[in-house]
């Protein structure tokens, strides 16, 4: 079916790289929608349901393989995170969090990550989402999608940045089972901060993040931050200041990539495609149009290799949902007609109704002799990397288990695939009575020393007992090393390492701008 019959585009040259055919599969639940973090959060998953919406009318879920994703359980949740950690965000409410207040502070769980109803199975959606496509990119399809993730602030014991799992890091463990190398990219406007830290002394994956840097949330992501030990220049991060715009963004994002994908050579590819880089985002400064964003989901794309696109960031919603519903179309390879079809959604996106809204005139503060600068020391680092380093496969951990579908609660709403190894059981609906809940009072994090200096003692807590041995480990899981009794095993790899940056900078998380805070 013509993605046109939809009201949507056409299709996009047929001859060279970019214009060849992909399979695809897209996740989707259609409860995601209703979680809600709370009277004036920024961060709104509503904008899944209209980004859903769009793609309908676009005609582009015909295209697809729709699929409804399995909720990640608790033991695929510690493949990553620390077991009392997932223990708490299973069991706390909105009801009870006044009765767990030194585990909110430890946890980092109440202003920019607020308790609200339903927060754990909105983890497992996401997160669920993410492996899924993972384990579709392991079985043969070219593109994976899920907007609802692509949480990359989320750490090993602690929630950040409207973030509590980290579903791109549990993903790229899933990449790592087939693909001896893999790629994660952020154009987010925050720095991919969870994501670099997790892979940070591991020469098996390489992150490049693009993103605001100074004096903004959360602080990390400096151009001399290039990794450790076994993964020294194999995190790549590019320092970027307001108002840059399409061509300054790709003058950068080309040139660099494309040497990434030739030196590195990954198997996978994992692209977080956070839409609070577009302009006027309300937590952004960036002035990218949709086109300038979508670029580099079309330059991913046409490497051919196995590609994973996931949300993130994105405050205003109209513009997500846009930017998202393109991005599907240059995944898919259909080019989308600007006038916008009628939708479920219409009203917000007057008075033009248009898919594409025009960059605004902000001043770009990024002059050409720092993007040159920037690119020039970035492609320096890239060459001390020789070759791709070499893995040789003997043993793979065992696959995630995704249950298959139940046939017999199919909705004929939903577009399925009956071959699909992802479980499409309904999710169990949120009560009716607590969806809207909101946080009263929330407000800008602004803790005292004293707060800041008990916080840490947690955190410093927490670390001094994994740094013995004693921290609690998942069943089953533990570090990805003692999976194998042979740490030669070609499949091990380091732990993810989300504690690494506080057992070195203690005082990493003190005057650590907000999440809400826009310059």
């Amino acid at each position: 079916m013509d993605a046109s019959a939809g009201g949507g585009g056409n299709s996009l040259p047929t001859t060279g790289a970019d214009g060849s055919k992909r399979r695809v599969c897209y996740f989707y639940d259609a409860e995601v929608g209703n979680y809600y973090y709370g009277q004036g959060h920024p961060m709104k998953p509503h904008r899944i349901r209209m980004t859903h919406a769009l793609l309908g009318r676009y005609g582009l879920l015909d295209q697809m393989q729709v699929l409804r994703p399995h909720p990640a359980r608790d033991r695929d949740l510690c493949r990553f995170h620390a077991d009392d950690y997932v223990a708490f965000l299973r069991s706390v409410t909105p009801e009870t969090q006044q009765d767990q207040i030194r585990a909110l502070k430890r946890f980092n769980v109440g202003e920019d990550c607020p308790v609200f109803d339903g927060l754990y199975s909105f983890c497992q959606t996401y997160a669920g989402g993410s492996v899924g496509g993972a384990v579709k990119l392991n079985h043969g399809h070219d593109i994976a999608i899920n907007w609802a993730g692509g949480l990359h602030h989320a750490k090993k014991c602690e929630a950040s940045g409207f973030c509590y799992v980290n579903d791109i890091v549990l993903a790229i463990l899933e990449l790592l089972k087939y693909h001896q190398r893999v790629l994660y990219v952020d154009i987010d406007i925050h720095h991919g901060d969870g994501v670099e830290e997790a892979f940070y002394t591991t020469d098996r994956v390489m992150t490049v993040s693009f993103h605001k840097f100074g004096d903004y949330f959360p602080g990390t992501g400096d151009i001399h931050d290039v990794g450790h030990s076994k993964g020294k220049y194999y995190s790549l991060n590019v320092p970027l200041d307001d108002g840059i715009d399409d061509e300054s963004y790709q003058s950068l994002f080309k040139p660099i990539m494309g040497k990434v994908m030739e030196v590195f050579n990954p198997g996978a590819v994992v692209l977080q495609c956070g839409a609070d880089s577009l302009s006027g985002d309300r937590l952004g400064c960036f002035n990218l149009s949709i086109k300038g964003h979508a670029e580099c989901v079309r330059f991913m794309r046409s490497f051919n290799v196995p590609l994973l696109l996931l949300g993130g960031g994105g405050y205003t919603i109209r513009n997500v949902a846009r930017c998202w519903c393109y991005e599907t179309g240059v995944a898919l390879g259909h080019e989308l007609t600007d006038k916008m079809p009628p939708n479920e959604y219409y009203e917000y996106f007057g008075p033009d109704y248009t898919l594409h809204v025009a960059p605004s005139n902000m001043e770009n503060k990024n002059t050409r002799h720092q993007l040159d600068d920037i690119k020039s020391k970035l492609l320096d680092n890239l060459s001390k990397l020789r070759h791709a380093p070499s893995v040789q496969f003997q043993e793979r951990p065992p696959e995630a288990e995704l249950p298959e579908q139940d046939d017999d609660k199919e909705n004929p709403d939903d577009r399925r695939d009956a071959d699909s190894d992802v479980e499409m059981n309904d999710a169990k609906p949120l009560d009716d009575s607590g969806r809207r809940g909101s946080i009263h009072n929330f407000r800008m994090k602004k803790e005292s020393a004293e707060t800041e200096a008990i916080d840490q003692q947690d955190v410093n807590s927490v670390a001094a007992e994994y740094s013995r041995g004693t921290g609690p480990v998942a069943d089953g899981v533990g570090p990805l090393k003692q999976t194998f009794p042979n740490d030669t095993s070609p499949m091990a790899i380091d732990e993810p390492n989300a504690l690494k940056v506080e057992q070195e900078s203690p005082n990493k998380l003190q005057d650590q701008p907000t999440m809400h805070q826009k310059p």
